[in-house]
């Protein structure tokens, strides 16, 4: 498995933890070597892995949060660092569907890719943009 692909794997393993609202599974996903930081979209910057985790532990626990299909991951990998951006499709389970823009960082500890931030918010987006993906989406 390439570098690229590792990274991959790593951002789909956040996305499926969401996707399954699995607390565990998502505290996993994080770097517990490095300092990590997360903006969900409309809030202020979590600092910490206690702030992090306790909002993760929050919108996973809320039974009408929506449910997030990742699309379009584009992953950079800058030696021990790598940078994925991707597009979040949000689906409120009432037929109301929104795009965020995410992007997601990780850090190699080991052979290890781990996250330490996590961004999303509102993006200007033509779904059709996404039509023709190469891989299935995660659900």
């Amino acid at each position: 498995m390439s570098e690229q692909q590792a990274v991959l794997f790593a951002n789909s393993a956040f996305y499926t933890a969401f996707a399954t609202r699995d607390a565990v599974a998502m505290e996993g996903v994080w770097s517990k070597a490095s300092s990590i930081t997360c903006t969900h979209p409309g809030w202020q910057p979590l600092v910490g892995r206690t702030d992090v985790l306790a909002s993760w532990r929050s919108i996973l626990a809320n039974p009408a949060a929506p449910r997030i299909t990742c699309r379009a991951e584009h992953a950079a990998v800058h030696g021990d660092c790598a940078i994925v951006t991707c597009i979040e499709q949000i689906d409120d389970g009432k037929g109301n569907v929104e795009f965020l823009t995410a992007t997601n960082v990780f850090v190699r500890t080991g052979s290890l890719w781990t996250m330490v931030h996590h961004q999303a918010g509102p993006v200007n987006l033509d779904p059709r943009s996404l039509e023709d993906e190469e891989k299935p989406a995660l659900n």
